[in-house]
């Protein structure tokens, strides 16, 4: 009776303790069940959203924190109908709510300005209609806002140039009207973003509004009446001439003085991309740096400002005259044919791809004798100096990070694959090329081995490139590449934030083990020590079952055969839970009856064979 008396007791003193906790479970779960119950749903998509739970962090397509607070919802695509509902703005740390290509109608809530921490909002190609909400000003850390591709009416908010931190903006393909707000703000963006919105006017957009000044002409010159009299027709000359002179310099004065400014004022170059039809694709301008601008930046190419070095050149630190900083990819000064194509295939590929999980090229420099890229500074460096290079100072990355970090690199891939036409291939994927910004935000970088693909081809290439234990049997054997030797890296980069270790390592023989990462884990797995294969930085501090879940999913994604391996989307899926136990069990029985075949290498191969057929060489051409 005691005891049960204590549990009582207990029970309440938690209840009384943690109200904030609990009532923000239920708000959030309340909030999201009412989105359900206001959206058609024929694919069953939210079918795990169940109202009796007070937690909504175990439904499918949402993102929590570790205070189980929702930071994310994915439902992009998903075939969706209805109107958004107002309590949405009751989801207070949401980060990313992602509604892009359903069939939504009615009004965005003006609620959505409620959510203070939102830094991407991704509503295009559904049927809004109505205002775009002057509350969407308040949201501070918004980067991503894309309201295109749907019936939006009315102007432009003046409130939105308050969202300095906004990086990338599309309202194109709307029925928007009246003038775009131009206070500095607007001018960063393309006209893409404001284009087939026929009612739209101003500088941003190149369609002037009527009776803007600079389209209105002078007025014309009337010369004075003729003064009769003796010397009147002299007089009258001398007259008008003055005036006319008089005239003439008034108009000029302003013209001479811009001229003189233009010519003092150092000019800005900028590099128009073509459009592609693909909606996702949002195209700026790549601001065209002169050389002496990003050598300024970089105290002159200084090698304490090197953060890196590869196959292709160097990257150094820098910071530009606006305070902003950026990484210079400075390529090597040969003019060797790949390295002008290196330049030119990365210029215009980059630009095209677009999404917080790539990285974003700001500009580029163009010299007879350099060629240099600049993007971004991500502050957090690379997922591999994170692992194994971090300075003493700095906390390894924890297990929601390195969760994250494999759903957001997970992303930006399923993008370059699915969302870009033609095709993106990465061809180096590794931990070195996984960037983290500030906020240890996955951005897939370094795109000089990535090759644009046409649809059901692959590219066969005589120079195979990428780095030792990442590179796809398929793509050693025969020189073809397609977005399957990309998942092959990403499973290896899996096992890499698992582990910790190096995809190569000599240091492991020392050990008696094996210097292939895969063949090490594999190892591990068959003499069930699981508990072995986990970074030590990670004391512990982890989920079996979700370590499992992501072993699996590597394993999923180095399987022998490219056409056995899930395509990035289908990895994202399980990564989020959708169908990553029908597809383990289903390979597991493949393996049984694979481990049933006596496969013994040929006697003059030099490659290893194990049972699942994966080929394990040195690198070609040395990472970069």
């Amino acid at each position: 009776m005691e005891r049960e008396l204590w549990g009582f007791v207990f029970f309440w003193w938690v209840l009384l303790a943690h109200p904030l906790c609990l009532v923000s479970a239920n708000m959030e779960g309340d909030a999201l069940h009412n989105l359900r119950t206001n959206l058609q749903d024929p694919n069953n998509v939210l079918q795990s959203w169940d109202p009796t739970l007070v937690n909504p962090c175990t439904w499918f397509h949402v993102t929590c924190n570790n205070d189980n607070s929702v930071i994310r919802v994915d439902l992009g695509n998903a075939g969706l109908s209805g109107q958004l509902v107002p309590q949405l703005g009751q989801l207070k740390n949401l980060q990313y709510l992602e509604l892009y290509s359903n069939n939504i109608s009615g009004p965005i809530p003006s609620d959505l300005g409620n959510l203070t921490n939102l830094v991407s909002l991704d509503l295009y190609l559904n049927r809004f209609s109505g205002p775009i909400p002057e509350s969407l000003g308040k949201l501070s850390k918004l980067r991503f806002l894309r309201l295109n591709n749907n019936s939006l009416t009315g102007p432009i908010p003046m409130s939105l140039t308050n969202v300095t931190a906004l990086q990338v903006l599309d309202l194109s393909n709307n029925r928007l009207s009246g003038v775009v707000p131009d206070n500095g703000s607007f001018s960063l963006f393309t006209p893409i973003s404001f284009t087939n919105n026929l009612d739209l006017c101003g500088p941003v957009t190149g369609h002037p509004c009527p009776g803007s000044p600079p389209f209105s002409p002078p007025p014309p010159f009337v010369p004075p009446s003729p003064i009769s009299g003796p010397g009147g027709n002299s007089a009258t000359g001398a007259i008008a001439g003055g005036v006319a002179a008089g005239a003439a310099l008034l108009f000029a004065a302003p013209a001479i003085a811009f001229a003189w400014w233009r010519r003092r004022k150092p000019q800005e170059f900028f590099f128009d991309v073509p459009a592609e039809e693909d909606p996702e694709v949002h195209l700026g301008q790549l601001k065209r740096f002169s050389l002496r601008e990003l050598q300024v930046a970089t105290d002159t190419f200084s090698n304490k400002n090197i953060l890196g070095r590869g196959g292709f050149g160097k990257v150094y630190k820098g910071r530009l005259a606006d305070g902003s900083l950026v990484a210079v990819k400075r390529l090597k000064e040969e003019r060797t044919p790949g390295g002008e194509l290196q330049f030119q295939t990365e210029v215009e590929m980059i630009s095209m791809a677009v999404h917080r999980n790539l990285l974003r090229l700001r500009g580029f420099c163009m010299t007879p004798t350099e060629r240099l890229l600049v993007y971004p500074y991500m502050a957090n460096g690379s997922v591999a100096s994170c692992l194994r290079e971090r300075p003493a100072h700095q906390q390894p990355l924890d297990w929601p990070t390195r969760k994250r970090i494999a759903l957001g690199s997970s992303r930006g891939l399923s993008y370059l694959h699915d969302h870009c036409d033609p095709k993106i291939i990465h061809r180096d994927v590794k931990a070195a090329n996984i960037l983290l910004d500030e906020e240890f935000e996955a951005v897939v970088g370094d795109f000089g081995l990535a090759k644009l693909m046409d649809y059901k081809d692959t590219h066969v290439t005589t120079a195979v490139r990428g780095t030792i234990g990442h590179i796809a049997p398929e793509y050693l054997s025969t020189g073809k590449s397609s977005e399957k030797t990309d998942v092959f890296g990403y499973g290896i980069m899996l096992l890499e934030l698992i582990t910790g270790q190096r995809a190569f390592d000599l240091a492991r023989l020392a050990n008696d083990d094996d210097v292939m990462l895969l063949d090490w884990v594999k190892g591990l797995l068959k003499e069930k020590k699981l508990e072995m294969l986990v970074d030590p930085d990670l004391h512990s501090n982890y989920i079996d079952a979700e370590v499992e879940q992501l072993i699996q999913v590597a394993l999923l994604c180095t399987q022998g055969f490219p056409m056995d391996r899930p395509k990035m989307s289908d990895v994202v899926r399980m990564l989020d839970g959708d169908g990553l136990a029908e597809r383990w069990d289903e390979w597991q029985k493949v393996e049984v009856l694979r481990q049933e075949v006596d496969l013994t290498p040929h006697p003059n191969s030099d490659w290893i064979v194990d049972s699942t057929e994966n080929l394990h060489a040195v690198e070609l051409s040395g990472p970069r």
